[in-house]
């Protein structure tokens, strides 16, 4: 049986409006915030909804009222209900399936036949929401789409979560390790052995650079070379003679015209 009354918000509305109680009393015994039942009483929230009489609903006594009227710190019994409610008990059956993602499924269940064949039909049912009349029609390749179908994991198309798979995984593993049998090879390396650690290449001797043989050593080349001993060369001047140069232009300038005639 639940704690809290039936109608919390209704009942909150009544006992504002007929009690003397404070907010955190109402707030306490409906399950709403100290604020929420503040705004009720400012008319900011609840607005429009008409307060129900929790004694007429025997939720709660006339007498458990007034002791809480008399005093602030007195918290609020919910009254006993006569009649038994049952707890609603988890349905079993094959998982319900979006009508939009039910085209799916198919292919959910051929990847798991290919990859998972140690899970028993009913943790794909559970898996993916089928029938077990399916299961067997995708295995034995009598679908009437068997010829389109293509294996997909069931998480990439959203029909159930990873973590339930890997569940489910664990489970047949450890059932058929119990029954003697022996698990398929694995489709995945775990990443221990795929990739390698973060301090494998830090660690990992350099290797030797060859040095090349016929490659002239320049540190042997200038042994002997000293700074000083070095001189420094001067670029030679050479004389222009003005003459020869206004002879040679003037010879090019008689030269032009006979070559354009």
């Amino acid at each position: 049986m639940s704690d809290t009354p039936l109608m919390p918000k209704a009942t909150a509305v009544w006992l504002v409006d007929n009690t003397a109680l404070t907010f955190s009393q109402i707030g306490e015994f409906c399950k709403l915030h100290t604020l929420e039942v503040k705004g009720i009483a400012d008319g900011e929230v609840a607005v429009g909804i008409k307060g129900m009489d929790p004694i007429a609903a025997n939720q709660i006594t006339r007498d458990e009222i007034e002791a809480g009227e008399k005093d602030s710190s007195h918290k609020l019994q919910l009254a006993k209900s006569k009649i038994v409610v049952p707890v609603a008990t988890k349905r079993k059956g094959p998982k319900y399936t979006p009508v939009s993602r039910r085209q799916d499924r198919p292919d959910a269940i051929s990847w798991l036949l290919r990859y998972h064949p140690e899970l028993a039909d009913s943790q794909v049912m559970k898996l993916v929401g089928t029938t077990k009349t399916t299961i067997n029609a995708i295995r034995e390749r009598t679908h009437w789409n068997s010829q389109n179908l293509k294996p997909v994991d069931p998480v990439t198309l959203g029909l159930c979560s990873q973590l339930e798979l890997d569940l489910a995984v664990r489970k047949a593993a450890k059932r058929v390790e119990k029954a003697g049998g022996k698990l398929p090879e694995r489709t995945l390396m775990p990443a221990e052995e795929t990739v390698p650690p973060p301090y494998a290449i830090a660690d990992a001797p350099a290797e030797p650079v060859e040095e090349d043989a016929a490659a002239p050593n320049v540190d042997e080349a200038f042994k002997d070379f000293k700074p000083e001993e070095a001189e420094p060369q001067v670029e030679e001047e050479t004389d222009v003679d003005a003459d020869s140069v206004f002879a040679k232009l003037k010879d090019l300038k008689t030269e032009t015209p006979a070559e354009e005639e």
